[in-house]
């Protein structure tokens, strides 16, 4: 067993026994969106070491062992033999293609929306993780091991909000995890992925998004194509998943291609599929669909940044990169107006005045939650610091003295639809999370590099046109 494995294994136990006796608040519906919640599972099993496994002596006697107890409670599984040796993992699924679908293709958590018959959003959690890859968590042998920040999540402008987000934790205790089966109009594949390679730095990268179609119905395809073709796309922090265990949705159809042959190795690496991206109608790309890496970002990674950041070598957070854009000169200007900035921030997480990198110890919500359509903000239960006249983009309304806890965990959540980065890309102006602590400020000096490279941009098209022009004159006055 690796001992990296042991270390973790040694932080997830601390960091779950505390979650589920420390769950984070609830976080009410805000102003109408009343029955807009949704939940999602995050489900962790340990992978048993490796065991040669014998050979029968004689067939005719068949030794039956007592079947063990399922473990009541956290300390009761870690301090299992066999999970001390093992391997943790954390599930994921690949979502299938469907037209409209936000988080089509998305690498994601089991879950979905609450229903009116759903007892609470932890009964949603469990009925979606049932429905979408068969895995029943309402068992002996599982373990519900708290819940991670609720989130409010909206369009990527801010303008609305489409759902408060219940990400909730569970534990599998059998060494044998019953098969997953995934629902094929749901879920394309389901992955078990070791928390190792969650935390491993080799396997950070990024991921392209398209930000111009944030502004498509804003302002009309042609200018949304201009905008394309000027920024390009913009480049935020994810985590190639190398799978240890896979399970596919071999009835999709497509899975086996019927056409395409070697043609396949032609097309370039953007090409898109049912379980990437489904922009393109493209059948050739469709093809591709199980070449695709799984890359994880956005929403989902967002969530699992206030688990992962807790779990050794606790350097989750140094581990981000700023976001940026693909195009040159655009990513050059960014680099030059927010180099002081990155700096500065990187001296202030060395010295240890953001946050403290105590092993365990209990972190704020991270506000990194965002992809390509929307983003998640995490709601803390406590008011923000001082740390100068910027407010939080989400907070609790304010609480007069002498209230009571349950007077307090009544109130509302408020939401300031207006107070996010850059088309809604922006963690927010609140710099009491750890991933918050790194961006706060980042996202205005990126406005205003933006403003800097649209301004260069259209001072050079304005020149080049004057000078061709100019030349072209000359040109015909010379010919008479």
């Amino acid at each position: 067993m690796p001992e990296d494995s042991r270390a973790i294994l040694k932080a997830l136990e601390s960091v779950l026994i505390r979650l589920r006796e420390n769950p984070y608040p609830h976080v009410p519906n805000p102003p109408n969106t009343t029955r807009k919640r949704a939940s999602v599972a995050a489900i962790i099993r340990v992978r048993p070491a490796y065991k040669p496994v014998p050979a029968a002596v004689n067939d005719s006697v068949v030794a039956v062992d007592k079947p063990a107890s399922p473990p009541s409670s956290l300390s009761d599984f870690f301090a299992q033999e066999w999970v001390q040796e093992g391997d943790p993992e954390l599930l994921f699924i690949k979502r299938a293609g469907r037209a409209g679908d936000k988080w089509s293709g998305h690498v994601a958590l089991p879950g979905g929306k609450r229903d009116p018959e759903d007892e609470d959003d932890l009964a949603a959690a469990v009925r979606e993780t049932r429905e979408e890859i068969g895995l029943d968590l309402d068992t002996a042998h599982c373990l519900h091991a708290g819940n991670l920040p609720e989130r409010l999540v909206t369009t990527s402008w801010g303008r609305d909000v489409l759902m408060v987000l219940c990400p909730y934790i569970f534990v599998l205790t059998s060494q044998d995890v019953p098969p997953v089966k995934p629902q094929p109009t749901e879920v394309a594949a389901i992955h078990w992925v070791s928390l190792r390679a969650l935390l491993s730095p080799t396997l950070r990268t990024r991921e392209a998004v398209d930000i111009s179609s944030r502004w498509a119905k804003r302002v009309g395809p042609t200018f949304h194509k201009l905008i394309r073709m000027t920024m390009g796309r913009m480049m935020f922090s994810a985590v190639r998943l190398l799978p240890t265990e896979s399970v596919y949705a071999s009835s999709i159809p497509g899975f086996i291609p019927t056409e395409g042959g070697d043609n396949l190795s032609t097309l370039s690496g953007w090409a898109q599929a049912p379980f990437g991206v489904p922009s393109s109608n493209s059948k050739a790309k469709d093809l591709l669909t199980f070449q695709q890496p799984l890359i994880l970002w956005g929403l989902t990674l967002g969530v699992l940044a206030d688990l992962l950041d807790q779990l050794p070598p606790y350097n989750a957070v140094a581990l981000w990169k700023y976001p940026t854009f693909t195009v040159p000169d655009l990513r050059l200007i960014v680099y030059i107006m927010t180099r002081q900035f990155r700096k500065n921030t990187a001296e202030a997480f060395s010295s240890g005045s953001f946050y403290s990198q105590k092993p365990g110890s209990r972190r704020r919500p991270s506000q990194t939650a965002m992809d390509g359509t929307s983003q998640a903000i995490a709601i803390s239960p406590d008011p923000p610091p001082t740390m100068g006249p910027e407010t939080s983009s989400v907070a609790i309304s304010d609480e007069p003295k002498g209230e009571t806890t349950a007077q307090k965990s009544g109130k509302r959540a408020s939401f300031n639809k207006h107070d996010v980065g850059i088309g809604g890309l922006g963690v927010g102006k609140s710099p009491e999370h750890a991933v918050g602590k790194l961006l706060h400020g980042y996202y205005d000096r990126l406005n205003w590099a933006i403003g800097a490279f649209l301004i260069y941009r259209t001072v050079l098209t304005a020149g080049s046109v004057w000078w061709l022009v100019r030349l072209w004159r000359r040109r015909n006055g010379s010919r008479l």
